[in-house]
């Protein structure tokens, strides 16, 4: 591997998918360490140390979340999810146990790189952050002061609760990332709040109005349905 060419761990039991997304990623630049199971791709990211780990959840001896919480005991490697589980449970169960981004089968390779950037992206900004402790961040014509506890469009000024001001600093820190119902209900409201998403829902429509021109359409502040939320910069 070359001193700028970023690595993945490939870790998925079916030969055909695995070799044709490393395929993908290797004619997009990345070297690529390949693993049919948990414990050879386990083994391969803490040898390899690499920038992502591309994860299949149904794997033949190990649950994929399960090899999720065993990474993010030791690592903050992004993790992106490709799995045939198409629930919304499942998805939240791997997003909550701290996955990056979740891709359902069958997917296309634009789609997969895609997702793949924007993981990355997220991570390589600011020490992994979406803005910095004290920062400024643009998305589209809003700019977040954090130094200044401000947001605006242009020159005028948008006036958010306290609340609706966390969601999205909460937002911006994670950008491109889904974010659950309840990581958020808990980092905003606390654990007490997990099980009440109507609360986050009517913040989040005040929010949109606020921000999007559009709400009924948003750009940047998207819903994954029956998961969560995701701010999309561009």
């Amino acid at each position: 591997m070359t001193e700028t060419q970023q690595g993945v761990v490939l870790i998925e039991d079916e030969a055909m998918i695995r070799h044709y997304v490393a395929m993908a990623l290797s004619a997009s630049g990345f070297k690529v360490w390949e693993s049919g199971t948990a414990a050879q791709g386990l083994l391969e990211t803490v040898s390899r140390r690499p920038d992502l780990v591309v994860l299949d959840l149904g794997l033949p001896d190990r649950d994929g979340v399960d090899v999720i919480r065993e990474l993010r005991n030791w690592s903050d490697i992004p993790i992106l999810v490709l799995s045939v589980r198409t629930e919304e449970v499942q998805k939240v169960e791997a997003l909550d146990a701290g996955a990056d981004d979740y891709l359902t089968k069958p997917f296309g390779v634009p789609e997969l790189q895609a997702r793949i950037r924007a993981v990355l992206r997220r991570r390589t900004q600011h020490g992994g952050e979406g803005m910095p402790e004290e920062g400024v961040f643009e998305f589209g014509e809003i700019r977040v002061d954090r130094i200044h506890r401000r947001v605006t469009r242009g020159s005028e000024i948008i006036h958010l609760t306290p609340i609706e001001y966390q969601i999205l600093t909460l937002l911006v820190a994670n950008v491109g990332r889904v974010l659950t119902h309840r990581y958020i209900l808990q980092k905003v409201w606390g654990p007490e709040y997990v099980e009440r998403p109507h609360y986050l829902r009517v913040f989040m429509a005040g929010l949109r109005r606020k921000i999007e021109k559009n709400s009924s359409n948003p750009r940047h502040l998207m819903t994954e349905t029956g998961i969560g939320y995701r701010l999309v910069r561009e």
